[in-house]
This record gives C-alpha cells, sequence and structure tokens, in this order.
C-alpha cells in the first residue's frame, strides 16, 4: 500500500519501521516539529523524524492541518491510507477523508476502555490486570471510531515505560497484520456506554498521598515512572528536597501515614506499606534503595511529605 505515516514518540517508530520492512510504500511521514530538548535547548527532531530520516523517507511537520493549504498538500500524496501513532495534533475530516481507506490508528488500550491521552498510565495507575492495543478507523470523535483489530497484553508488574515499549512493537506488528488483508478486519463499532477516558497527566497528581493505601501508591509510582515520576519531599540541611520514586514493593507494616518506620527506609501509608527499589534526587541519577541511603541516610521516624 501506499502511506502516508502519521506519529511522533518513540512509540511510533517501530511502527513505521516495520511498515517500511512490510515493503510498503511510506509515501511522507507526518510528525511534530522540532521541539527544544536537553540543558541548551536545542531543537531536537522527533524519534519518528530521526527514523523517516534513516529510512531516506520524506517528512513534513505542519504546526496544524486545519487549513486548505496543509489540506491540499496532504491529500496530494494519493495514500490509500494514513497510519496514525501517537501524532499529537487533532486530524480535521478533509484529511480523515483523504486517503482510500481512510485514517487507521495504533491507539495503546482496549477500547473503547482509555480512551485519549494518556491510556497506559491510567491503565496501571486503575490497577488494570491487563491492556493492549486497539486498530481503530479514525473518525472525528476523540478514539470513539470502529475497531479493526485487538491485542491483549497483561499488565503485571510493568510500568508504564515498560509497557511503552512492549505495545509500541505489539501496536506495530498489528498494523502490519492489518495491511496485509485489510478487508479480513470486519469493523467493530465501540460501545459508548462502556467508554472511560484516559486524560493527560496533571502535575499535581505525581506528588504521593502517603494516606492511600499501600497498593495504589505502588500503582502510582508505577503507572508515573519514568516520567512525570511520583514524588515525595524529604526534610534536608537546606530544606525540603524532592525525590522521585520509579519503583517501590507493598510491604507489612503499619504506622502514621509517611512515617519512616524503619533504616531500610519502609514507609507507612494510610494501610500498609511501601519499600522504595529505585529512586532519583532531583538532577542525580537513578539509584537502587541501597545506593541511596548510602549517600542520604534516612532515619526511622522521619516523616514524609
Amino acid at each position: 500500500m501506499r502511506i502516508i505515516f502519521m506519529g511522533t514518540p518513540d512509540f511510533a517508530v517501530p511502527a513505521l519501521a516495520a511498515l517500511h520492512r512490510a515493503g510498503h510504500e511510506i509515501a511522507c511521514v507526518y510528525t511534530q516539529p522540532p521541539r527544544p530538548a536537553g540543558r541548551g535547548k536545542q531543537l531536537r527532531p522527533s524519534p519518528v523524524a530521526l527514523e523517516a530520516e534513516r529510512l531516506g523517507v520524506e517528512v513534513r511537520s505542519p504546526v496544524s492541518l486545519r487549513n486548505a493549504e496543509a489540506q491540499a498538500e496532504f491529500a496530494s500524496f494519493n495514500a490509500d491510507v494514513a497510519v496514525v501513532a501517537a501524532y499529537g495534533l487533532i486530524l480535521p475530516q478533509p484529511v480523515l477523508d483523504a486517503p482510500k481507506h481512510g485514517c487507521l490508528n495504533i491507539h495503546a488500550s482496549l477500547l473503547p476502555r482509555w480512551r485519549g491521552a494518556a491510556p497506559i498510565h491510567r491503565a496501571v495507575m486503575a490497577g488494570d490486570t491487563e491492556t493492549g492495543v486497539t486498530i481503530m478507523q479514525m473518525e472525528a470523535g476523540l478514539d470513539t471510531g470502529p475497531m479493526l483489530h485487538k491485542v491483549t497484553v497483561p499488565v503485571g508488574t510493568k510500568t508504564t515505560g515498560a509497557l511503552f515499549d512492549e505495545l509500541g512493537a505489539v501496536g506495530a506488528a498489528a498494523m502490519v497484520e492489518v495491511l496485509a488483508n485489510l478487508a479480513a478486519f470486519a469493523p467493530e463499532v465501540q460501545d459508548d456506554a462502556a467508554a472511560i477516558y484516559a486524560p493527560k497527566i496533571d502535575k499535581a497528581e505525581a506528588k504521593i498521598d502517603w494516606s492511600r493505601s499501600a497498593e495504589v501508591v505502588e500503582r502510582l509510582v508505577r503507572g508515573l515512572a519514568p516520567f512525570p515520576g511520583a514524588w515525595f519531599e524529604l526534610e534536608g540541611a537546606n530544606g525540603p528536597e524532592r525525590v522521585k520514586l520509579l519503583l517501590a514493593e507493598v510491604v507489612e507494616g503499619s504506622g502514621a501515614p509517611g512515617t519512616v518506620l524503619d533504616e531500610d527506609f519502609t514507609i507507612a501509608c494510610g494501610s500498609g506499606a511501601l519499600r522504595p527499589l529505585k529512586l532519583q534526587r532531583a538532577g542525580k541519577p537513578v539509584l537502587e534503595r541501597a545506593e541511596f541511603l548510602r549517600g542520604r541516610a534516612v532515619a526511622a521516624g522521619t516523616t514524609l511529605a
């Protein structure tokens, strides 16, 4: 097929590579414009743009697709289908209608559960036992279109970061499978009554509330790892210091929420207790608990904010 590929982050790279490897003609890649990144805030192309360059594919990075000129340019590629994976722009109706077979999206959830911007984070934070990818036909609504194919993946104790990598690969394989025989995948209308939305993660959600159960806090930690990272404040010589908690385990223990119970950094929650496994101080590398405590001892009885 002649494909327009639309994606931006690392999640979308496996799909672009797999479609190219499968022998499809990638007419053009649409991705978000370069963004400032790193300490020097230098403009950095998106991961998809870098992969397109490696493959020798033409790249477009419009700020918007709402104007007639951008829509006409999109239509001029005469694509059989557009494949979308975490692109980052709303596709207006003329864009959705331009390819012969419309626009197909790789969505990182089992729709209609977790429509929206942060489906992987929300699935982990909610304690879902499984997630997956849905290949869907795009329409004007937010992730409301008919579903063509679903692949289920167990969540277990995976972090959002681990699931991003896994679902990126699963989604790539699923899209290749669908495009190999598009007519064999009958569209299934979503049940809007069963829909749950996955709003973008708000910064305020990342602060750990120790009054919640240890199980809920542990899911928050995995759900926000590695980014933006759940955090707490630890009192230091120069005032409170923000520490990210990137992995933890639920253990036995009880006490006032936020109280460090022993020298092994066991922390009391609203019910049960949590023991950190990986932590990160501001501007420092991620450390295992033992390494962290060697550089920053935390006495039993300490209260975390």
